[in-house]
């Protein structure tokens, strides 16, 4: 059997005609949208960006770190402060006057509109 009678020889002659035939680019021509793209493999995975280390899951950190915090909560009536669990799993009620300060969700508690607070530092 001939190299010139195999059936996919003209298909790989236009292949070859259309990657070494085509037109160069234009030095002016606009830079393509990957050129802007950053790639998994530029980035510097001793010291990762703050923003891409808070995206990924609390056990693939580079340093595990949890999600959630405890808050002090501030009560829109008596402005009576209390210590919460943001991802509390029950009611939590106010010392003083009684009210509702969050419920709780699937995930995070929901905090009770008007309620202000603050993350609690280290």
């Amino acid at each position: 059997m001939s190299i010139y009678s195999h059936p996919l020889m003209p298909v790989q002659i236009l292949l070859f005609k259309l990657v070494f035939n085509s037109k160069a680019k234009k030095p002016h021509a606009k830079p393509s949208s990957t050129a802007t793209m950053v790639l998994q493999n530029d980035i510097d995975l001793l010291n990762p960006p703050a923003e891409l280390e808070k995206k990924k899951h609390k056990l693939k950190r580079l340093v595990q770190s949890p999600n959630s915090f405890f808050m002090d909560v501030k009560c829109q009536g008596c402005f009576n402060i209390t210590t919460v669990f943001s991802h509390s799993q029950t009611v939590v009620v106010c010392g003083n006057c009684q009210t509702v300060l969050c419920q709780p969700t699937g995930g995070r508690a929901r905090l009770t509109e008007g309620c202000s607070f603050r993350k609690k530092g280290d």
